[in-house]
């Protein structure tokens, strides 16, 4: 499959990448997979730090979810010691909880809410937490069953209900290897979920032959949400560049719009993706060619701030208009068969 080139909706921020390893006052190799927010007056970033490679068992020795702060959304300052550590954190240790990683921030209702993925010794559980305001503590409200990642919470409440986006491991059935799905599922109060809906099946990304994934969670337009996903294509006879072999993923980023009422509802979904990899940091790096959204900031003046984890390796910034992505993504109507 040959990837085409995204749709020109969005552009690279010049600071580019706004995080790397090396801004960080702690050991790591890698920061990347941001959730980001509007928090107390300025930005505030989770993100993802990998430490500890090691090239014989293919694996790190350490992860961790770490916290930035910005006044303007692209000069960050790390805090300056990891905020979560899946592997020591008590009530995720007692849950058999060996890692956890790839952060969203939302918030809800005022409140600070986080998701990530948890890895354990019976397969990845995707958790939802509720953050304290002081950010120093947060109580866990939700760990999936395996397998299920990618969670990103609606920014509010739907027919007064919470609402997530995730992405459940469905290996059964799907003929195609990695033809994972893009669903969505309600909660009355962030601890018991259910009503799962389809929201997006792989085959329907015309530019993608793999899985694909809820990305940052989404923003809220005039026509209803615009949500962010990823896309992978694999090309089977390329090997791409990796700190590892076999590498043959490409990640894109691409945008819907879903009903405001019923957010299972895609209205319309862009043909083209928003982002494919082209800069030298989202081509090289741990996993070369990937761009993984995971945090969208809607600015007063309808600007979107995309961040992304550019090739695994560190964060980078994109900004549009919210409105002109949603018009295009409406333009092109809804995925085949929906």
């Amino acid at each position: 499959m040959t990837l085409q080139r995204d749709a020109g909706l969005l552009r690279r921020h010049p600071a580019n990448p706004v995080v790397a390893a090396a801004d960080l006052p702690y050991p790591a190799e890698l920061v990347f997979n941001p959730g980001v927010v509007r928090w107390r007056g300025g930005y505030l970033m989770a993100f993802r730090a990998d430490t500890g490679w090691n090239p014989g068992t293919a694996v790190f020795g350490s992860t961790v979810i770490g916290l930035a702060t910005s006044e303007d959304g692209s000069s960050w300052r790390p805090r300056p010691a990891p905020w979560i550590d899946g592997a020591a954190a008590d009530v995720l240790r007692e849950r058999g909880a060996t890692r956890a990683y790839d952060p969203r921030l939302t918030v809800v209702e005022g409140v600070l809410h986080l998701s990530f993925a948890v890895d354990t010794p019976h397969g990845i559980r995707g958790a939802v937490a509720r953050v304290d305001d002081d950010l120093a503590g947060w109580t866990l409200l939700d760990l999936t069953v395996p397998d299920d990642r990618n969670l990103a919470l609606f920014p509010e409440r739907i027919e007064g209900l919470l609402w997530r986006l995730h992405r459940p491991f469905a290996v059964y059935g799907r003929g195609a290897p990695e033809a994972f799905d893009l669903w969505a599922s309600a909660s009355p109060d962030g601890v018991h979920w259910g009503g799962a809906r389809l929201v997006l099946g792989s085959e329907q990304v015309p530019w993608a032959n793999a899985k694909i994934g809820p990305g940052a969670p989404p923003i809220s337009v005039a026509a209803g949400w615009l949500a962010f996903f990823h896309a992978v294509t694999i090309d089977a006879a390329r090997e791409l560049p990796a700190w590892h072999p076999g590498w043959r993923k490409t990640y894109t980023a691409g945008a819907m719009v879903l009903d405001a009422r019923e957010p299972w509802r895609v209205l319309g979904l862009c043909r083209e993706p928003l982002l494919v990899p082209e800069a030298a940091y989202e081509r090289e790096g741990f996993r070369g060619h990937v761009i993984f959204p995971g945090g969208a900031v809607l600015e007063e003046t309808g600007e979107v701030r995309l961040y992304y984890g550019a090739a695994d390796t560190c964060v980078a910034l994109a900004v549009g208009d919210a409105e002109a992505i949603a018009a295009r993504c409406l333009a092109d109507g809804p995925p085949p068969g929906h």
